[in-house]
């Protein structure tokens, strides 16, 4: 009779003490059972897989310092030639509420189908690069990272300044000069605040529409160098990383539209 109690508390520490690790334990370890069960169907379908980094390598931060600004390096492995080249990148984040994180289109006018941008993770989660060749064939790449929160992390900063320079983009160079005919590193800046349609506004604590950029034209001399195709992954103010091959004298264009209709664009005259 007067044992019970101690051997009911004894049975209750223990329980205690094994349950966080075994609950950290479970939520900590790579899942995919998403991936399994749906995306790759959806993404890729029946198509073969070849994973590695042969072809192209995801870099990204095993454990987020901000969950809504989670840096990512996504790099090639092969040059773009008219005989072989990236045609596509698909970002896919398999525990976001919205899994499809971006796509990215290349042509050989851009010299490498590299790209670097920041988005939102919003649970613990795998992270894939998904390139296509111009010969059908599907390569991945995949991290794991750990993050939590990111697409509902609070709007930051003042929304309305945010929304005065709406719109507002411009590129900036690696380096003073240009090289001719071989690949440049290029960065477009865009101000908008690419909200998620999960995110609470701290002063009148409802709910803010979803507003986000959906689709970036990046054009040299009108000729294609990189289109994307964008959703609520793509943290607040989107830059994006690239690099292009100037033939000579030209115009760079940006042109952005918004899942609102916002239409935005901007010009650089460059000179090798």
């Amino acid at each position: 009779m007067h044992r019970r109690p101690l051997v009911f508390s004894s049975l209750l520490l223990a329980i205690a003490l094994l349950s966080p690790s075994l609950g950290s334990g479970a939520s900590d370890m790579p899942d995919e059972t998403a991936w399994v069960n749906g995306l790759r169907a959806k993404f890729i379908g029946e198509k073969a897989i070849e994973e590695g980094n042969d072809v192209i390598e995801l870099s990204a931060p095993y454990r987020a310092e901000d969950p809504a600004l989670v840096p990512l390096q996504i790099t090639s492995r092969i040059p773009q030639t008219p005989e072989r080249f990236i045609r596509k990148i698909t970002l896919v984040i398999d525990n976001n509420p919205v899994p499809f994180g971006a796509s990215f289109e290349f042509t050989p006018d851009s010299g490498k189908a590299d790209i670097a941008m920041r988005v939102r993770v919003n649970s613990y989660s795998y992270v894939r690069a998904i390139a296509e060749t111009n010969d059908g064939k599907v390569h991945m790449a995949k991290a794991f990272v750990k993050a939590s929160g990111g697409c509902s992390a609070p709007i930051g900063g003042d929304l309305e300044a945010a929304m005065a320079r709406l719109g507002k983009m411009k590129f900036k160079m690696d380096g003073e000069r240009l090289t001719p005919q071989q690949p440049n590193l290029t960065q477009l800046l865009i101000s908008h605040p690419n909200i998620t349609g999960l995110q609470m506004n701290q002063i009148s604590r409802m709910v803010q529409p979803a507003h986000y950029v959906e689709e970036v034209k990046v054009s040299f001399n009108d000729r294609p160098v990189m289109t994307a195709q964008t959703d609520i992954a793509i943290s607040a103010d989107p830059n994006f990383r690239f690099y292009f091959v100037p033939q000579g004298q030209g115009e760079l264009k940006a042109e952005i539209r918004d899942n609102l209709g916002g239409r935005y664009s901007t010009t650089q005259t460059l000179t090798p």
